[in-house]
């Protein structure tokens, strides 16, 4: 809890008082145990004291300090956060969801085994793509999961000297990160002045050590790339795949697939797109 003097905000040892308490904890129903001096803290630990009300009213206050998608429109190209129904969060966290066990009977969890098969499909049917995966809790572990999948594929094809991933330099930051985390050296392809995939640069990075391209659709300054085809076609030709950061998978929902693109990999991030809660993959 550090102290701030460049605003008139309190912090909460600022307004702390002795005896204020904000929750009182419930008696205690296990055995007593009694803690012995060597156990016990040295020093004084200086928390603050204060109650309930003063409590709310300052996180509230903090809370409104920040630029929030509850708050506020946020029209990043390949990062849009869209409208979230509450309703969705209370959906989530019904007790057929929030307290399944992965251990339980299997007839006990029928419902949700039945949901989950379902969104498999659709997820499928709108992507083009013949496996679905809903593990990777997350977009960056669903990038990371991916290009596992295209190192795998190529190791499992003999061709374990295809180490490199491209990356657009409007990339957002997850995707070299990603990369590197999956054993991948990261090379960068530029972008022309229209702030499109530069293609001849990318002619020049592509070769045999190729293992996977990333790219954005729509880009993460919000541009559909116009020559979508000839790069997958570039990639290909070379012996690499494709993989598509999903961010804004809904830019393409209705009017085009990924595989019709050319792509082999995806994500997508389902907050961003189908609205489920944010922070749940």
């Amino acid at each position: 809890m550090l102290k701030n003097h460049d605003n008139n905000t309190k912090l909460l040892l600022d307004i702390s008082n002795d005896g204020r308490r904000a929750f009182t904890l419930p008696q205690c129903d296990v055995p007593f145990q009694e803690i012995t001096d060597k156990d016990n803290l040295i020093s004084q630990v200086n928390l603050p004291e204060v109650s309930q009300l003063d409590l709310v009213r300052y996180f509230t206050n903090l809370s409104q300090k920040n630029y929030s998608i509850d708050t506020n429109f946020y029209p990043l190209g390949s990062c849009t956060m869209k409208y979230n129904p509450k309703v969705n969060d209370q959906i989530a966290s019904l007790d057929g969801f929030s307290s399944i066990h992965p251990y339980q009977p299997e007839e006990t969890v029928q419902g949700a085994i039945e949901l989950l098969y379902d969104l498999q499909k659709l997820l499928g049917n709108i992507t083009g793509l013949e496996g679905v995966s809903l593990s990777p809790l997350a977009g960056a572990q669903g990038e990371y999961s991916g290009l596992l999948i295209a190192r795998m594929f190529h190791e499992s094809n003999g061709d374990s000297k295809r180490k490199i991933a491209i990356v657009p330099d409007s990339a957002h930051g997850t995707n070299p990160a990603s990369a590197k985390m999956a054993g991948l050296e990261v090379v960068t392809v530029k972008s022309d002045e229209e702030g499109n995939i530069d293609i001849e640069n990318l002619r020049e990075l592509v070769n045999e050590k190729t293992a996977v391209f990333m790219i954005t659709i729509p880009s993460t300054l919000g541009i559909f790339e116009p020559n979508i085809l000839e790069i997958t076609k570039i990639i290909h030709e070379a012996g690499g795949l494709v993989y598509a950061d999903g961010a804004n998978l809904n830019a393409l929902l209705g009017l085009v697939r990924l595989s019709d693109l050319g792509v082999d990999i995806c994500h997508s991030n389902l907050h961003k797109t189908f609205s489920t809660p944010h922070g749940g993959g």
